[in-house]
């Protein structure tokens, strides 16, 4: 993908989060039961912090991931990092924590700045895979930790058929019904089915140069949680 297209991909993808900043938080809800309340939690329990560690929230949208640091680890010091200027809007109504704009393609941080790095719902929507993972790579300290919550491909078992119905018809209803607008809740859908099962983003975890790369699903293996150390 060369320039112009990873320019017209992070434009497309900021301008729809902007569309559905209002309402992210409470589709979220809905559309996984509640239940991506609890991977953020074993996200961030994965990330190991400690009192003083430094953490960078990448992608953080309204801040999520964010604020369930702050209440695993007070003493944290978290930066909560997004490049849709909308979605941090809607976050800092939410919690007295700071955010920075940054795109996850050139991090404006220096390199070992961070113990962790975590994302939700980041990789799937950059514009080069690689880039991201290289500087989320830079920005840690050795052996600091990544951690990615991401939707992942999901592999054909018994519950394929519903998550297709899921997938295609009550989220796009959903979005429909309660943010106005129905190609946002198209994209996320699409963005899930051709996006890396969580095997292929292991490896591409790995090529980077990370180590101990490990996973596990949720929700019918629609939903991965991966973490490595550099």
């Amino acid at each position: 993908m060369d320039e112009l297209n990873h320019r017209k991909r992070a434009t497309y993808v900021r301008d729809l989060f902007t569309r559905i900043a209002r309402r992210y938080d409470l589709l979220n809800r809905l559309m996984t039961a509640g239940q991506d309340t609890r991977w953020r939690n074993e996200a961030v329990r994965l990330a190991a912090l400690k009192p003083g560690s430094r953490l960078l929230d990448i992608g953080t949208g309204t801040g999520d991931l964010t604020r369930t640091a702050q209440q695993q680890c007070s003493e944290a010091k978290i930066v909560a990092a997004d490049f849709t200027l909308e979605m941090m809007r809607i976050g800092r109504k939410k919690g007295e924590q700071p955010f920075i704009a940054a795109d996850a393609l050139r991090l404006p941080f220096s390199n070992a700045a961070f113990d962790s790095v975590v994302s939700g719902f980041l990789l799937r929507n950059v514009a080069d895979l690689q880039q991201a993972l290289e500087e989320q790579y830079r920005v840690l300290k050795e052996d600091g930790m990544i951690v990615i919550l991401d939707t992942t491909r999901p592999r054909p078992n018994i519950f394929s058929p519903l998550i297709r119905v899921h997938l295609h018809i009550v989220i796009p209803f959903l979005g429909r019904l309660l943010s106005g607008t129905s190609d946002a809740y198209r994209y996320l859908p699409n963005s899930t089915e051709h996006f890396l099962t969580a095997r292929l983003l292991a490896d591409e975890v790995a090529a980077v140069g990370f180590k101990n790369v490990r996973f596990k699903y949720f929700m019918f293996g629609t939903i991965a949680i991966h973490w490595a150390k550099k």
